[in-house]
């Protein structure tokens, strides 16, 4: 049964985890999308909702009680997935022949931020997906804008637009490879955000 939270547009679906309820859920996600004209993420949020589900299943167990949320919120289509489980997924390395572990990586891949939280009866894994067509567009944008601030602070000359394709591409390998020694030189795993970063860009280009 589907409900609104007050004024905002909330929808709120209860379901049991079992695999009959995919298809179901599936199509609520879309009609629900239809009625707030955001189909242009239907598609991937058919995805993440089958994904999260999915994990429900296989982590949580088969019949067990879930709450789907669907929320707008400004140029984004926020996803939680609320389970009884009290246990955090980690988004671990696997191999192209591991079974496990799929739906964390795309969904890392397909939203622009995910997460867990912790709540009062289980947690709720959310996401967000960009509703809106042009993000692509300011992406863009905001990495030739970096791209330029950062080959001012290294002294190369000329604005981004300018140079020749080589020299850009030398110019952004740099700024990559210093990203890469700030994440290592904070404690963090250079291999493990070149992958990540890779798969938001395979997915998005897609």
């Amino acid at each position: 049964m589907s409900g609104y939270d007050g004024s905002q547009l909330r929808n709120v679906l209860p379901f049991e985890a079992v695999p009959e309820s995919l298809h179901s859920l599936r199509r609520r996600v879309r009609s629900q999308l239809l009625a707030w004209g955001m189909l242009t993420v239907a598609d991937d949020a058919e995805l993440v909702v089958t994904e999260l589900a999915t994990n429900v299943i296989k982590h949580v167990g088969e019949g067990a009680p879930a709450t789907l949320v669907l929320e707008p919120v400004a140029e984004r289509l926020r996803i939680e997935l609320h389970d009884t489980d009290y246990r955090v997924p980690a988004l671990a390395s696997v191999s192209c022949e591991d079974e496990c572990g799929r739906g964390l990586h795309l969904l890392a891949g397909v939203a622009v931020g995910w997460g867990t939280v912790l709540t009062s009866t289980g947690k709720a894994v959310w996401c967000e997906l960009a509703a809106n067509p042009e993000e692509q567009g300011r992406r863009v944008l905001r990495a030739e804008m970096a791209l330029s601030r950062y080959r001012s602070e290294v002294g190369a000359a000329g604005p981004v637009q300018s140079r020749s394709t080589r020299m850009l591409e030398e110019s952004a390998t740099d700024l990559i490879a210093d990203l890469l020694h700030w994440v290592a030189a904070q404690g963090g795993d250079p291999d493990d955000l070149l992958d990540r970063a890779q798969m938001h860009y395979e997915a998005e280009a897609a």
